[in-house]
């Protein structure tokens, strides 16, 4: 299953308010003393089984190693917004509780402020495992109170896909390694002179693009500037008025005015990631795709839109920070965590299979299966993890210089706000400074003004 962050923002909090209208799918954890219970999110394709797959398996084993337990999956099949509707419904009262619950990052932290969720720093500090995570992504699943609410179980990050073929044509090196923005945007002039009928380079952007715009997009080049973040941790505060802000809007906005990327109408259309995934890399429409490491899912035998050759035909380099400076290159990270509800009635068994869940050989075959990144030492540098698909190392290598999104309560509207931003400059409807300032605005009003002023 994709660890991508893809929802769009506002779709996110409409089904999250319309939460009291749904039926909860069953899955209390209460009933069964000997019963821990297990939520997750199904794949919407019958034919992707990679989850239940590697579930049933941890099951088995956890079973076989605890005599009297079982482990009851209750899978929840729906689509991203109407999961995390499903799951914030299920976790409000001990009679629909389950006792393990996949969250994504994105939306981890509105649950632990919504009291949804237990704190997993008892059973952290005794678990011989936990040391071996990477402290970048143990962040992700921390609430602004300091403590750990989720195991994370993956990760993604993201970089820049071109097609070589299409750099052959435009007599750009197959090697391609940009040091800094000019070099980016230099590359996507150079196809557009020179190979025409082809998008010179993709940016995601604008709201219908949701969560992929904020984060494959503009906070790639936000933190690729190295001046201001989202948010500062510091002070517990988000960041307006800073001129980075300013340097990734141009970005977004030279890319659409010199016509470098695709037809303002390709690129608001809802579904431009899974064409780019489907048409335009597949088909050579496309020279460079600012994009994330799971990419080639969509690839594999049985996916629907197969491509054997695509590790032969596209070539991976890393975002280069803005001008080339320290460290050289810049990532974004997103993923899922498995949490336990503050309501579970069985936390202990329900943390117990966490531990089954990860050790270092079901890490590794959840990686391998699933098409992510390690967020454990010991795995990253196994031989069969790094070797187990074109790619892997390549994206692994990104995770030292990878950010994770600030998700607290607030993310999803400034998340809107980054998207209405990026928009802005995109249609050109509005300049740098207008957007700037309106998306400055739009922070105040989230946060109630508690924000910091560059």
């Amino acid at each position: 299953m994709p660890v991508r962050p893809t929802v769009p923002a506002p779709l996110l909090l409409a089904a999250v308010l319309a939460a009291g209208a749904l039926t909860a799918c069953g899955g209390g954890s209460g009933d069964d003393p000997d019963t821990v219970k297990v939520s997750y999110k199904q794949s919407m394709d019958n034919q992707i089984r990679v989850m239940d797959d590697y579930l049933e398996s941890v099951k088995k084993q956890f079973e076989k190693a605890h005599p009297g337990k079982k482990v009851k999956l209750v899978p929840i099949k729906a689509p991203d917004a109407e999961y995390y509707t499903k799951v914030q419904q299920m976790l409000r009262s001990p009679k629909t509780a389950p006792d393990l619950v996949y969250e994504d990052t994105f939306l981890i932290n509105s649950d632990i402020t919504s009291g949804y969720l237990k704190p997993l720093d008892p059973y952290l500090d005794k678990w011989s495992e936990w040391p071996k995570f990477l402290a970048t992504a143990k962040r992700a699943a921390r609430g602004e109170d300091g403590k750990t609410y989720g195991v994370p179980d993956g990760t993604d990050t993201r970089g820049l896909w071109f097609s070589k073929d299409v750099f052959k044509k435009a007599g750009l090196p197959a090697d391609w390694q940009p040091k800094d923005w000019d070099d980016v945007l230099d590359a996507a002039r150079t196809v557009k002179k020179k190979v025409p009928g082809v998008v010179p380079l993709n940016v995601y952007t604008g709201k219908p693009g949701g969560e992929t715009s904020a984060m494959q997009g503009m906070e790639m080049l936000l933190y690729g500037t190295g001046k201001d973040p989202l948010y500062d941790p510091k002070a517990k505060k988000w960041v307006v008025g800073g001129e980075g802000f300013k340097d990734a809007l141009r970005f977004v906005e030279t890319v659409y005015k010199e016509k470098l990327g695709p037809d303002v109408s390709d690129a608001l259309d809802p579904n431009m990631a899974t064409r780019v995934r489907g048409e335009f890399l597949p088909k050579g429409k496309l020279a460079i795709n600012l994009d994330g490491s799971w990419l080639p899912q969509d690839w594999l035998e049985g996916s629907g839109h197969e491509w054997p050759e695509w590790s032969e035909e596209l070539g991976l380099a890393a975002m280069p920070t803005q001008h080339g400076q320290p460290p050289g290159k810049v990532s974004m990270s997103g993923g899922w965590t498995w949490a336990i509800p503050a309501k579970a009635a069985h936390p202990d068994l329900a943390f117990d299979f966490i531990k089954t869940m990860q050790t270092k050989e079901n890490a590794k075959k959840w990686y391998i299966a699933n098409s992510g990144i390690s967020v454990r030492e010991d795995v990253a540098k196994d031989p069969e993890y790094i070797n187990a698909q074109p790619g892997i190392r390549f994206f692994t290598g990104l995770v030292p210089v990878t950010h994770f999104r600030p998700a607290y309560p607030a993310y999803p509207k400034v998340s809107t706000a980054l998207q209405e931003a990026m928009e802005k400059v995109t249609t050109g409807d509005g300049s740098v400074d207008d957007a700037a300032g309106d998306y400055d605005e739009e922070v105040r009003s989230a946060t109630d003004g508690e924000v910091i002023e560059r």
